[in-house]
């Protein structure tokens, strides 16, 4: 199975929390829809056939020990880069450090909000406290490169991507927030420079929830053919 390939078999009870009500996929293909796995570990086709993020707030423990969130990690470098720039870096937030991470929350959220009231703070000590395990994902353009930083840009959310499939691929689930701590600068500061940008807060853990179907594109509202 695939998850044995990354060196950990996925274990049932984790599979079991992760069926869907329905068959995306077979939906899509016009048949009977019957009860499916979110993130099926079958073949790695499948695997993104029914990809599904796992919502934070709902991610509990197990997460990732060390030695699988580096296999993760590693997976994430191995993404599209255009100039083999590395245009990206990751934070991990350790347990041992979100009530750190939430006060810088609460500080920044008052310094540019002086009249939070208090359900914004809450939410703030919520972001912070979710989930086992959270990867902070940052943009690091290369200035005075000529590729684009527009692309370099666009390599950070593949690395993203990635994560999330390798996640996935070991039996966890991962879900990729922003939100407002993306795009404070204090947050910002806390964990790179001026010129860099957080791409997003990745939070991974076991589904604590049965996961439901979102809504998808429709492939024809999508998918064109060019023909000029």
């Amino acid at each position: 199975m695939l998850g044995a390939a990354y060196g950990r078999e996925p274990r049932a009870d984790r599979s079991a929390l992760s069926k869907g009500r329905l068959n995306p996929c077979a939906e899509a293909l016009g048949t009977p829809s019957v009860a499916t796995m979110f993130n099926d570990l079958s073949s790695p086709l499948a695997l993104l056939q029914t990809r599904r993020s796992g919502k934070p707030r709902d991610l509990i423990a197990p997460g990732p020990d060390d030695a699988q969130l580096r296999q993760i990690l590693e997976v994430a470098l191995r993404t599209p880069d255009h100039g083999k720039l590395a245009p990206w870096r990751f934070v991990i937030v350790p347990q041992g450090k979100r009530a750190a991470l939430a006060d810088l929350l609460e500080t920044a959220y008052r310094a540019e909000k002086p009249d939070a009231g208090r359900l914004e703070i809450e939410a703030m000590h919520q972001f912070a406290h979710q989930a086992p395990t959270l990867v902070v994902a940052l943009s690091t353009p290369v200035a005075g490169s000529k590729i684009p930083v527009w692309e370099q840009e666009l390599s950070a959310g593949a690395a993203i991507m990635n994560l999330l499939h390798a996640t996935h691929a070991l039996g966890f689930a991962g879900g990729w927030l922003t939100g407002w701590p993306s795009f404070n600068d204090d947050v910002r500061d806390a964990f790179g420079k001026d010129g860099e940008k957080i791409v997003g807060f990745v939070f991974i853990g076991t589904s604590g929830k049965p996961q439901e179907e979102r809504p998808r594109p429709e492939y024809d509202a999508i998918v064109s053919t060019w023909d000029r």
